[in-house]
C-alpha cells in the first residue's frame, strides 16, 4: 500500500488555496448565489484537510483537498467563476 507524504499534502494545499482565492475574486455577475455555495463547500473541505493533516491522516487530508479543488473546478467549468488559469482550473 502506498502512502501520501506530508510534502504532497502541503503542495496540494497551497495549489487549492491559491485556486480558492482566485475563484473568490472572480465571481461571474449574476452567479453570486451559486458561487457562495461552491466556495463554502471548498472552504469546508480545505478546513477538513487541515484537520486531517494535523492528525497525520494524510490519506483523508489528500481526499479533502481533491474534493475542495473539484468544487472549484466545477464552478470554473460552469462559468460561475471567470477564471482563465489552466494551471489551477479545468478550463
Amino acid at each position: 500500500m502506498k502512502t501520501i507524504k506530508k510534502s504532497k499534502i502541503d503542495k496540494y494545499y497551497r495549489i487549492t488555496n491559491e485556486a480558492f482565492e482566485i475563484a473568490k475574486s472572480l465571481i461571474a455577475k449574476g452567479k453570486e448565489k451559486e458561487a457562495k455555495e461552491i466556495l463554502k463547500m471548498a472552504e469546508c473541505y480545505l478546513y477538513d484537510a487541515k484537520h486531517f493533516q494535523e492528525k497525520n491522516n494524510f490519506v483523508n487530508a489528500f481526499a479533502c483537498l481533491n474534493y475542495a479543488h473539484g468544487w472549484l473546478d466545477a464552478g470554473a467549468r460552469l462559468k460561475i467563476f471567470n477564471v482563465k488559469d489552466k494551471r489551477l482550473f479545468s478550463v
